[in-house]
């Protein structure tokens, strides 16, 4: 029986001391960390600025995101900006980014019907992620998702029993060492996804939003 090799992982495609964002950004579309690039349009990087004070990190594109390059620009994505207005967070303090950065997807006809990313996926692009962190100062990272929450405080996490906790960064991080010493602050929630497939979609926001608010009072 042929053994199943484990995705070389990304480590390798990303530039070495890169001194800013647009150094990573520019990078990334080189990368063949796993297979999901092969079917993807194209890498799907972080956006916003360097200083940003709140890190929200998704789990990955979707198909929209996909096609334009840039992540949270799909339903969720307008969903997620309303939500952070109503927390009362003002957008230009927020880096958005996701765990991974290609689309993994399964195509039915000529739908592209979103899949999730695997642990080997999460591995293999963990190191964009840490990458990332290591140019960034946040005073608060919010994970939405369990894909996010559990690439980054570990399998065992449960945003189910713990969204909207704080915790204190990057202690609670299933690698600590692998993010820069900061007196930070941590929380999960809910992927904006989920809000849009509940059955009770104006319960689900509103949970959303309440978590966001704890953001919301951890930067005033």
């Amino acid at each position: 029986m042929a053994m199943t090799q484990a995705p070389p992982g990304a480590q390798g495609f990303i530039p070495a001391d890169a001194h800013d964002l647009d150094e990573l950004k520019a990078a990334a579309p080189g990368c063949r960390g796993c297979e999901l690039h092969e079917n993807a349009t194209q890498v799907v990087f972080g956006r916003g600025a360097a200083h940003a004070r709140l890190v929200l990190v998704g789990e990955q594109p979707g198909d929209i995101e996909d096609q334009k390059g840039l992540p949270f620009v799909g339903p969720a994505g307008r969903l997620l900006r309303d939500a952070v207005g109503d927390a009362g967070i003002d957008p230009s303090v927020i880096y958005l980014t996701n765990t991974v950065k290609h689309f993994r997807f399964e195509l039915r006809g000529r739908r592209r019907i979103h899949q999730t990313p695997g642990p080997a996926h999460i591995a293999a692009c963990r190191p964009w992620l840490v990458a990332e962190f290591s140019l960034l100062e946040p005073d608060l990272i919010v994970a939405l998702g369990a894909t996010a929450a559990k690439a980054l405080f570990g399998p065992s996490f449960r945003v189910t029993r713990s969204r909207g906790e704080l915790l204190p960064w990057p202690a609670a991080a299933q690698r600590p060492q692998d993010f820069p010493a900061a007196e930070a602050r941590a929380l999960a929630t809910i992927h904006p996804s989920a809000v849009l497939r509940a059955d009770d979609r104006d319960a689900a926001y509103q949970g959303l939003v309440d978590d966001l608010k704890v953001a919301a009072a951890t930067l005033a």
